[in-house]
């Protein structure tokens, strides 16, 4: 598979409007090459540059086998809470330097996931179905 954004390149900077200077919301994300044996798709957006550790930004499941688009400022499945502490998108905004986020597309073996309530309940889970993965990298520094 192969993971693009219209907004910036793999390895670039990510813009501003969608990081907390900005509007917050998650820039459109395209994606091709599917294995055949797909059933749903789950995104996470993860900064491992964080001082605490892994930082998460979004976590969605559920997504149908037929997508091959994330809308800008959508929802495109179940979401989990992030390290914010909330359900949805929450942009780039390191408290200092340049920081790596990891946009990880997963191609599943399932058509749902079930419940899931953590951050840890969803990596398991998405490992254990995980047929594919696709990752775009986007920078950014307040």
């Amino acid at each position: 598979m192969i993971l693009r954004c219209n907004a910036f390149a793999d390895n670039a900077y990510i813009p501003e409007k969608y990081s907390c200077k900005g509007k917050d919301i998650n820039p459109c994300l395209t994606w091709d090459n599917v294995p055949a044996a797909t059933k749903s798709f789950a995104l996470s957006v993860k900064d491992p540059d964080a001082p605490r550790g892994t930082f998460v930004h979004w976590l969605v499941y559920d997504i149908k086998k037929t997508a091959r688009k994330i809308e800008e400022n959508s929802i495109p499945g179940k979401q989990v809470k992030n390290s914010f502490g909330k359900e949805g998108y929450g942009g780039p905004c390191p408290p200092s330097g340049i920081h790596r986020y990891y946009f990880r597309l997963s191609a599943l073996d399932t058509e749902s996931l079930g419940a899931i309530h953590s951050m840890a309940d969803f990596d398991r889970k998405v490992q254990e179905h995980t047929i594919e993965e696709a990752e775009l990298m986007g920078k950014f520094e307040k």
